[in-house]
């Protein structure tokens, strides 16, 4: 019963996922942009969605958080024209947006200290601002379907069809591997049900799991994945994962950060929210309903 249940939401969960992808246009956009140009580049959005891992992990919120805040920076950056001085307040009102709508509320840090940690230029008024923007814009939708959303589910139904699926197929891993992926934008493009099963089948095939591979084969035929879109996104995810693996790609830690400073260097960190922002202050009517364009200039 549990299993036929799990698939039922299964199906539920595919049918929603279309209504919390970013637009492919937008992302496609973004990776022709040039660095220095006048747009968010895909090298640019990266190394924000790298921070925001850093910050989640320094405040202790969950893996859902920090999926969740990716996928509300997409689907912005992706059908608005952003300036890329603007996209740091963007990134971590995404997160504070996100780290409100799933962590307890004794455990969501202010405004301030969001600010004071990340060292960004910009004010607590200037990051309200930015996140009643993000919500109107995207319409309030903050409960979204995610590869995470599926990666449980996946994961649930694997262990309520074996005995030892707990042992072998590591939760926690999988969440890392999906953390690794969502830092690079070609992954926004996935579908979540695919980037997830894609995920899950590389953990399966390096575990040599007959019985696992069956159940993910099963999964692929109840949600009607093509072999082609599973063989396409599988070789990018593998390919990101020797990638992330070398010695030479810089990682986000995954341990929660504990910061070992100077007087001194305190007394700055202390300070530097009352110094006068380098950005100009976000204007109130920043739409142009015409173009449906944010234009922050």
């Amino acid at each position: 019963m549990e299993a036929i249940k799990l698939m039922k939401e299964l199906k539920s969960n595919l049918d929603q996922e279309v209504h919390y992808l970013p637009k492919e246009t937008g992302l496609s956009l973004i990776e022709s942009t040039q660095e220095n140009g006048n747009g968010v580049s895909a090298k640019c959005r990266d190394a924000r969605v790298e921070d925001l891992w850093s910050l989640t992990s320094f405040f202790g919120y969950s893996t859902q958080t920090f999926v969740l805040a990716v996928n509300l920076l997409d689907r912005f950056i992706a059908m608005m024209k952003v300036q890329p001085r603007y996209l740091a307040c963007i990134s971590i009102g995404c997160l504070h947006i996100a780290a409100r709508a799933t962590e307890e509320e004794c455990n969501v840090s202010s405004s301030h200290e969001l600010i004071r940690i990340s060292q960004c230029k910009f004010t607590v008024s200037d990051l309200s601002r930015m996140e009643k923007i993000i919500l109107e814009k995207l319409n309030f939708q903050l409960k979204a379907v995610t590869a995470l959303t599926f990666l449980h589910l996946y994961h649930a139904i694997a262990l309520s069809h074996t005995s030892n699926g707990k042992d072998v197929l590591n939760l926690d891993k999988l969440e890392a591997q999906l953390k690794a992926c969502l830092c690079r934008i070609v992954f926004s493009k996935a579908k979540p049900s695919v980037l997830a099963l894609s995920l899950l089948m590389l953990e399966i095939e390096a575990l040599q799991s007959v019985d696992l591979l069956e159940i993910a084969q099963r999964i692929q035929t109840h949600l009607k994945i093509s072999k082609a879109d599973l063989v396409h996104w599988r070789g990018l995810v593998g390919q990101c994962m020797r990638e992330y693996s070398s010695p030479e790609c810089a990682k986000p830690d995954h341990k929660k950060l504990v910061w070992i400073v100077s007087r001194r260097t305190a007394q700055n960190l202390h300070s530097s929210y009352r110094s006068v922002p380098e950005l100009p202050t976000i204007p109130e009517c920043a739409w142009d309903e015409s173009e449906s364009k944010l234009i922050l200039e």
